[in-house]
């Protein structure tokens, strides 16, 4: 960055839901344009000639709605080095970014940390209630005309006095502790490290020393972990072992963190009741099994698409980047770029 000139922001793609008076604000500080591309081809065309135009890109920001771009590689993105300072993303999972080929590169990536985290958790939350109320076969039935004939409708499940299972004790599963709470849950979380005693204590939530001493004890289990190399089939034929019988399954955090095939045995056997899923290995083209199954309530990954949770997703890539040009250190780096250590 030349000393004198504003950094330069480039966004792909408009920004619809931070604000005018924001982005106002935000222009006085910075450099900040918009990259027209709509996919990944219009980008890999657009950004070099971008660049030539205006000279290096300081800042680059990626909004929601990644799918036509992925994955965020070299190949897409290698015009921004060596001049691109970071690289924010209103997603807060990161798998489809190639985070060691950025800090290769010296580029800090951070992902959003807060902003659709509680949008996500209500999905969890409505997808708790659903397999538990079995309320995809009892909307079946009452638009067929059937009422309440078929399916095992009556009774259902009550959430009151149920163990929850949260797999994964980040902002989402912490959002998700406080509201269960209300349902008169009991909660147990396994994470990668133990929370202190005193947040256990604001979230009424119990240490599990390993994941499948949750799974023993859990009445409905949820994932709310990222997805990375440890944790792709997290969940599999010994963990579905593990768990009880009759067990409910609830997963809003990415597909490839459950080994599908295991999931359908599972179901298929009774080892697990019904299954929450907002989220699926091949998307957006599910296994057949899950658009088919009764077993299955289902959502086309719509976790933290809310107009509240897009604002502040994109609110916090600016925000990232503000604290990288002002104190030098971004709020919240996935990785260490120096070590390579998240």
């Amino acid at each position: 960055m030349t000393i004198g000139r504003k950094p330069r922001v480039v966004s792909l793609g408009e920004p619809a839901f931070v604000g005018s008076e924001y982005l106002a604000q935000f222009e006085t500080e910075f450099d900040y344009s918009v990259l027209s591309a709509t996919n990944r081809e219009e980008t890999q065309t657009l950004l070099p000639k971008d660049i030539e135009k205006k000279g290096p890109i300081d800042a680059f920001i990626v909004r929601m709605g990644t799918p036509p771009y992925e994955p965020f590689d070299e190949d897409l993105l290698k015009a921004l080095a060596p001049g691109c300072k970071i690289i924010t993303s209103a997603s807060a999972g990161f798998n489809e970014f190639d985070v060691d080929w950025m800090a290769s590169q010296q580029i800090v990536f951070c992902n959003t940390v807060n902003a659709v985290a509680e949008a996500t958790a209500d999905m969890t939350v409505f997808l708790i209630l659903a397999v538990l109320r079995n309320t995809t076969n009892a909307e079946k039935s009452a638009r067929s005309g059937m009422w309440r004939r078929g399916a095992n409708l009556v009774p259902t499940c009550d959430p009151s006095g149920l163990t929850l299972g949260i797999v994964g004790m980040g902002a989402i599963g912490k959002y998700l502790a406080k509201k269960a709470a209300a349902f008169n849950m009991k909660i147990k979380y396994y994470n990668r490290n133990q929370l202190p005693s005193s947040e256990e204590t604001a979230y009424g939530a119990t240490y599990c020393q390993s994941l499948h001493d949750l799974l023993r004890e859990a009445d409905v289990v949820s994932l709310n972990c990222p997805l990375n190399a440890a944790t792709t089939n997290l969940i599999s034929k010994a963990e579905f072992s593990a768990m009880k019988d009759g067990v409910f399954l609830v997963n809003t955090a990415r597909g490839a963190v459950i080994d599908e095939e295991a999931l359908i045995e599972a179901l298929e056997s009774g080892k697990v009741q019904r299954a929450g899923l907002d989220v699926f290995v091949n998307e957006p083209s599910p296994n057949p099994y899950f658009l088919q199954s009764d077993k299955v309530v289902l959502q086309p990954h719509l976790g933290g698409l809310t107009e509240k949770a897009f604002q502040k997703a994109e609110r916090e890539c600016f925000e990232n980047i503000r604290a990288f040009f002002t104190t030098g250190k971004a709020n919240s780096p996935v990785i260490d770029i120096k070590t390579r250590t998240p």
